[in-house]
């Protein structure tokens, strides 16, 4: 089974490989994911592009498990169900939020 780690990993390899789509975006997110594989990440689509693990600042915080972010990047759940059934809070910028499908669409 793929961990949220993981995924993150990919999303920092692909950002790499996409820099000009990821600086598109413009903005830095923080994943607050809670279970197992979970842990505080920053997504940086702005000044450094890439993902690093641990706390810092954000434009926007998503929070929600780590298995509904491990379902989300793989398609089995939908961004707009997870959040409107509370399993995915935003804080800060929330127009920021509805970029997110921009930055799975890298994952691809």
């Amino acid at each position: 089974m793929t961990t949220a780690s993981e995924k993150l990993s990919k999303l920092g390899q692909k950002i790499a490989e996409k820099q000009e789509q990821a600086a598109a975006i413009g903005a830095v997110f923080k994943f607050a994911l809670d279970g197992e594989g979970g842990g505080d990440f920053i997504v940086n689509l702005k000044d450094k592009p890439g993902v690093t693990e641990g706390d810092g600042p954000a434009q926007c915080t998503i929070r929600m498990t780590a298995q509904d972010f491990v379902d989300l990047t793989e398609g089995k759940a939908n961004g707009q169900q997870l959040f409107f059934t509370g399993r995915l809070k935003v804080e800060g910028d929330m127009s920021l939020a509805l970029r997110l499908q921009s930055l799975m669409d890298i994952l691809k």
